[in-house]
Parts: structure tokens; sequence; C-alpha cells
């Protein structure tokens, strides 16, 4: 695989707001009765709140109408009866806002669940390529953060958004019905409000996505270190790795206080410029009083109808920062659903079956980025049961030579045959299955051992597996363990040496009976005496199969049919052991190093 240095990150998609909010949309249409059925509650919500000031306003007329003729002259049965229908309508109101709250919070946490299977479906379907340009942190960053911003957006901030519009809509058509001129008091707050918003989202929304990708690189960083955490106390890294980190962290943390500190203004902003527009009522309803043109009824409802309609213009305000930084967090979600997928298989592949495992390639050239050519004009042929060695220098292309044949890469130019057919005629899964590989960086996963080794292999017995741990010289270590196969093995095996996971990777490609077998520094973990053992055992699993051997010590390869030399790339000797020390040339040189 390239290294990171090899690396860069994946071209995102240009930012396109409209089409991030049909797909998030599109989230939503798959419970659109659910988000219907608490649209039409939240909207009964609001009536309640709208009806509230109004039988307020009527409750003030009714006492102001009395009090002018005498103060026992106020009617306070009917004062009561609105005040009951304004308990009565704020009292359902809040009823009807809990129950959306809860039902939007349930519909927000099944759209996330939809969109982390989504995304890890995704992921399984990316090329390896995918995987070499990101970072594990900042992928898990869009599992986890991201979709978590995206649905906490929709739990509440969509349907907040529509129920405030409808309270103002609401509210100003109540005012309009109560008084004009007082409608002109404060009218001019609305461009005022609306304009200043637009220019602040302009604004903090490239912040909201600095923070995110922030985010990520923070992420991606703190997995790396953790990985690695040996090998910083080995090398007594600590301080350095922390002084990046908290540079990393400041970062991100800046990149927090920059889009919520320019987004925190906004509420107090436009909270200042209602507050302006309610002194302006104040006034203007004081000069109608005197005049007699409205009452104290109208001016009381006419003050509540004016904080319902600035208070969802606030709300609106501090959500807008919210759904910023979701659209942010959804475009870093659907950039990875968007990532082009693994090549299909061609129109008519056929599936791989009763593979006699004759490979060859010819005249291969790659590089996995254009402007970085890794193999020249490779040739090789792989008799069916022959063993092919591959060794040289660190860099020179060995690994890259297995991506090819796996189909983690294609070439750039020429052609791999297996069966004395193009192997992109065979369907990618049934091809890779007719492999089994057994890497220098071991991966093996929380379960028993048992499931460690039977992977790949479902209907695997336990004494198929015993047998395979048998071959593999680990058998004896599996049955020292309290409880043997059962033994539940941590995450990356981190309660195991590394060795006996090397051990246990190859037990598990002994179980996985194929006729081609790829094995890159496969013993490179165990001690000299295990690796003499081990090495009768893959002999043993070699014998009829074609095997590919990736090997720095050149005293395990020496039985190979054919050894291919690469440097630089290309092919720069071929032949047997004895055939290559005879020439006494780079193969020759290698050799000797090891054992001067």
């Amino acid at each position: 695989m390239p290294g990171r240095g090899d690396r860069g990150r994946v071209k995102e998609r240009p930012k396109d707001t409209k089409g991030t909010m049909l797909r998030i949309l599109s989230y939503m249409m798959v419970h659109k009765w659910k988000v219907l059925l608490f649209l039409v509650l939240a909207i009964l919500s609001n009536l309640g709140n709208l009806l509230g000031p109004r039988f307020a306003g009527n409750a003030i007329s009714v006492a102001e109408e009395g009090y002018k003729i005498g103060v026992g002259a106020v009617d306070m049965p009917r004062v009561a009866q609105f005040a009951l229908y304004m308990l009565i309508a704020y009292v359902g109101s809040n009823i009807l806002s809990f129950l959306v709250h809860i039902g939007m919070m349930r519909v927000g946490r099944t759209i996330a669940k939809q969109m982390r299977t989504d995304v890890f479906e995704k992921l399984e379907k990316l090329p390896v390529s995918y995987f070499d340009r990101n970072q594990a942190g900042d992928i898990i960053s869009r599992v986890s953060y991201d979709i978590d911003v995206v649905s906490t957006s929709l739990s509440s901030d969509v349907i907040q958004i529509l129920t405030s519009l409808i309270t103002v809509v609401g509210s100003f058509v109540m005012m309009c019905l109560i008084s004009i001129p007082l409608v002109l008091c404060m009218v001019f707050t609305i461009p005022v409000s609306i304009a200043f918003t637009r220019m602040m989202s302009k604004k903090t929304r490239p912040l909201y996505a600095k923070r995110s990708a922030a985010y990520g690189q923070m992420n991606g960083f703190a997995e790396e270190m953790f990985t690695g955490q040996k090998t910083i106390l080995a090398y007594a890294y600590e301080d350095e790795t922390s002084r990046k980190f908290s540079d990393i962290n400041r970062t991100a943390a800046e990149a927090y206080k920059n889009a919520d500190g320019l987004g925190m203004t906004m509420g107090p902003t436009i909270g200042l410029i209602s507050n302006i527009g309610l002194a302006a009522i104040g006034m203007g309803g004081a000069v109608l009083y005197l005049f007699e043109i409205v009452g104290l009824g109208q001016i009381s409802s006419f003050v509540l109808y004016s904080r319902k309609f600035s208070g969802p213009i606030n709300e609106i305000s501090n959500i807008i920062n919210e759904i910023f930084s979701a659209l942010a967090a959804a475009e870093r979600v659907f950039a990875l659903l968007d990532q082009p997928e693994e090549a299909k298989d061609i129109y008519g592949a056929e599936v791989l079956t009763d593979c006699r495992g004759h490979v060859e390639a010819e005249e291969i050239t790659f590089g996995y980025t254009p402007e970085k050519e890794i193999l020249h004009d490779v040739s090789l042929e792989a008799k069916p049961g022959e063993t092919i060695a591959i060794v040289g220098p660190t860099g020179a292309g060995k690994t890259t030579i297995i991506n090819l044949l796996m189909r983690f890469y294609d070439p750039v130019s020429g052609r791999i045959l297996v069966d004395e057919r193009d192997h992109t005629d065979y369907t990618m899964e049934s091809l890779r299955r007719n492999y089994a590989m057994v890497l220098q960086d071991t991966w093996v996963f929380r379960g028993t051992i048992y499931d460690n080794i039977a992977y790949g292999k479902e209907d695997a017995t336990m004494e198929e597996v015993v047998a395979a741990a048998k071959a593999a010289r680990i058998h004896s270590f599996i049955m020292r363990l309290p409880e043997g196969y059962e033994t539940v093995i941590s995450e990356d095996g981190g309660n195991i040496s590394k060795g006996q996971k090397q051990l246990l990777t190859i037990a598990r490609a002994m179980l996985y009976n194929t006729n081609m077998l790829i094995l890159d520094e496969a013993t490179s973990n165990v001690d000299t005496n295990t690796e003499r053992q081990v090495q009768k055992a893959i002999r043993s699993l070699m014998k009829g199969k074609t095997s590919f051997v990736i090997a720095h010590r050149l005293s395990t390869i020496q039985n190979a049919d054919q050894i291919l030399v690469i440097d630089h790339g290309g092919i720069r000797e071929r032949g047997t052991h004895e055939e290559l020390m005879q020439k006494r040339g780079f193969y020759y040189q290698m050799y000797a190093s090891q054992f001067d």
C-alpha cells in the first residue's frame, strides 16, 4: 500500500446547498406521514399560541369598557371566561408541542440510523484507494459526529423553523387585523432583520464547514496516535505528540469559536432590532390611544403578538447557525456517499470456479497517482502449483504486485490473466475468493479464537478449525487459554502477542482452502524456532497451490520455482535460487548481505 506521504485527500464535490437540503429531505420523506402528522400538530400548537393573546386582549377590552362605566360594572364572569379560554389554549399548545418534539426526536434518530447504515454499506463498496487517501479517524468522524449533528438538527430545528414561520405569519396577520397604523410603526424592522440574517449567513456557513473539517482532522490524528501508542512510548515521543495534538486541538477550538462566536451575535442583534420595533409600537400606541384610535385591549394584544412575531425571528436566527452546522456536516457525509465505488464487474462477468491457478501478468504498468509510476512493464507467469517468490528493496513495488493480483487496483496498462483469461472477465468477489492471504500486517477482530480462524468460511466445523490451528502450530497455545477456542480476543488482538496473531492468520489461510495463495512476510513476527515449524506447515499448505511469496529473509524462499527480483518498479532478475546465485548479480548481493 502507498504510504501516507503518497496520499492526497479525496477531492470532494463542490458545495451545493440546495442539493444537500433535497437529499436530507429525501431521508425525511421515508417517514413522510409521521412528519406530516407532527407538522399538523405543530400548526395546531401554534394556533393555540396565536389565540392566547387574542383572548387576553378581549379580557382587557371587557375590563376597560366596564371601568369606563364604573368599577362595579366590569363583567368579571366574562373576563374569567376569556382567561379560561387563554389557559386552555396555552396548555393545549404546550401538550401538542411536547408530542411534536418527542416524535421528531424519534424520527431524527431513525434517520440517523439509516444514514449510518447507508454510509457503512458505502464504505464496504469503496475501493482500497479511498482508505489509502483518508485517515480512519476522519471517516469515523463522518459516521459518528457529522451524522449526529444532522440528526439533532432534524429532531428539533426543521419543525421549529416551520412552526416559527407559521407563528410569524399568523402573528403578522393578527396584528394587521388589530391595527394597520401600529403595524406601520414596527414594519421597518422586518427588512432590517432579513438583510442582517442574510449577511451573517454568508459569513458563518464557511466557518461551520471549517469546524467540521477541523474536528475530522483531530479525530484522525487521535486515532493514529492511539494505534501507535506503544511506538510513541518506546521512542519517548509523548511530549512532541502532545504538542502536535495541542496544535490540532487549538485549531479545532478556534474553528469552533470562530463559527459559534460569530453565529451567536445573530440572536442578540435580531433581539435588539425587535426591541427597537417594540419601542416604536409603544410610542405609536400611546399616540393612537390619546386620539382614541385604538383601545388598551388592542394595544395589549398587539404587543403580545409583536413579541410572538419577533420571538420566532430571534429563534430562527439562532437556529440558522445550527442549520448551517448541520448542512456542513451533511455535505461531508454526502461527499462520502458520492465517492466512486469500486469498479463494477464487466457485463457478462463469470464466476471463477475450479480455478487451476495459472496466473500471468503481461507488461503491467501502474502508479497510485498519475504523476508517480510504481511498476514499469512487469511481466510474470506462475503455472499451476508453482511458487513465485518476489524479493527486492523496500519500496520496490512488491506489495503493489499483490494489490494488482487481488484487484485492489487495476493496472494503468497491460493485463493480468487467470487460467488464460483476463481476470476482469471474472466477478471480483469470485476472483478474490480464490486467493488465501497471509499479510505482514495481521488483522484480528474482537471475537472468539474460533471465529477469527473460521473467518471467511462460515460453515467451518470445530474439527476443521482445530486441524488448521494444529497445522499452524498454535493449537497448544490455544488449549492453554482458560476457555480454549472460545476465548475472546480483545479489539485488534491486544491480549495476545503479535506472533500469536500472525499464527492465527496463518491458520485462517490454511482453513480457507483455495488454489492460489499469497504470503506477504507471513512469518516476520514469529521467533526463529517457531518459524522453522511454521515453514514446514506453510510448505504443506502450498502443495498443489499457485503461491506468491514476498520475503525479506531470503533463506525462506530458496525452494521457490521462480524468484523475481524487483528493483525500482521493474524486474531486474529472475530465476531459481541456484541460477541467481551463479549470476552473482543483485540477488547474490542481497543474499550475501544477510549472511555477512
